[in-house]
């Protein structure tokens, strides 16, 4: 069995590549970017099953994984997310995908969900397709959403503050309070979670 595993998070790459190796998945390809990942379909690899990280470079949401399922010729091809929700999970599978993955799922469910997939199987689990979402975006308050969009532009605080026509360090204390209500790491984090449940 061979595997593709894209994803521009180059642990995250190499720790799913490494789970599906330790459990005889000898063949595991790997890339950072949709771009790369096409080229190594394109070079006529033989692909038992594609896995693409949702949040890529070169992904635009689901029209990445349209453009891979064009190319791959019936190869199964699954998203694979840290943050995107179960809509978006549902909208993939309903457009073709093989199923999806969220990467916090334990390694020997992600290496079962990948033989599953290869063998022409949906894959998609229960507990997250059905979760309900717990409200954050209804939290934030009108300013930090228009905080939020200018970390999304991937303004700095000062920035953010001339527009807003608001001091700087109000501007870092929004950030700090929108990071804990969308329980982001950082402004990097918040902002790429706002784009995934469209909320900037």
């Amino acid at each position: 069995m061979r595997i593709l595993v894209a994803d521009d998070h180059d642990l995250v790459r190499e720790t799913i590549a490494a789970f599906l190796r330790s459990e005889g998945i000898d063949d595991v390809d790997t890339a950072a970017t949709l771009d790369e990942a096409i080229a190594l379909v394109e070079r006529g690899i033989a692909f038992d099953l594609i896995l693409l990280d949702y949040n890529m470079p070169g992904m635009s949401g689901l029209t990445g994984l349209d453009r891979m399922r064009e190319i791959s010729a019936g190869v199964p091809v699954a998203l694979l997310s840290g943050t995107a929700t179960a809509d978006i999970a549902q909208a993939a599978i309903r457009s073709g995908a093989a199923g999806f993955i969220p990467k916090t799922l334990p390694s020997k469910t992600i290496v079962s969900a990948a033989q599953v997939m290869a063998a022409g199987e949906i894959f998609a689990p229960y507990s997250f397709m059905t979760q309900v979402p717990d409200g954050k975006a209804a939290e934030l308050t009108p300013r930090e959403r228009e905080v939020l969009r200018g970390l999304c532009e991937g303004k700095s605080n000062k920035e953010i503050a001339r527009d807003l026509d608001l001091q700087e360090v109000t501007i870092k204390l929004h950030v700090k309070t929108l990071s804990r209500k969308l329980e982001a790491r950082n402004r990097t984090h918040a902002a790429m979670i706002a784009k995934e449940l469209n909320l900037a």
